[in-house]
């Protein structure tokens, strides 16, 4: 199990990479121009991104009080993008010190309803991972409704064979 989820960091860090290249030479204005979708916009859409990472961080550690970054966040798309990349550094430096029975731990949290749950890490992860894939789907559709047409592959696949 250890072996597969220390992949998925990894993999995140760089399909990430590769769906903000693109966004990163288009106009600023474009980064807040809504569109359909979970969350409007590039810009909502990453920060949701984040906001997800950083509380499952918190969740994982236990903190009492989870502060999600986007409340009362006034930073532009960059400072988005940095502290999204640090958030999945630190998932990735965990996991990789991490030993099995780490991953097997149950933990009690809360989701933003104030439901309890009770889960594995492993679950958890897995979760997060597929969360981001998800969302870069969607930043992907985004990006094509915006008239961006040169888009790379983020496809799990495509990033294992380069390894």
């Amino acid at each position: 199990m250890k072996a597969l989820l220390e992949q998925f960091p990894s993999y995140t860090i760089w399909a990430n990479q590769r769906i903000i290249d693109p966004m990163l030479v288009l106009p600023e204005d474009v980064h807040f121009k809504e569109s359909p979708g979970s969350f409007p916009g590039l810009y909502n859409t990453l920060m949701h991104m984040w906001d997800a990472e950083s509380m499952w961080w918190q969740r994982m550690k236990l903190q009492e009080q989870i502060v999600r970054p986007s409340d009362g966040f006034a930073g532009e798309i960059q400072d988005i993008i940095k502290a999204l990349t640090t958030q999945s550094r630190q998932w990735q430096e965990w996991i990789m010190h991490a030993q099995e029975h780490m991953l097997d731990h149950e933990f009690f949290y809360s989701n933003t309803k104030k439901e309890r749950f009770k889960q594995p890490i492993y679950q958890m992860l897995l979760h997060l991972f597929n969360h981001g894939t998800y969302h870069r789907g969607q930043l992907v559709t985004i990006l094509r409704q915006l008239g961006v047409t040169d888009i790379p592959q983020t496809d799990f696949i495509v990033w294992s064979r380069k390894k």
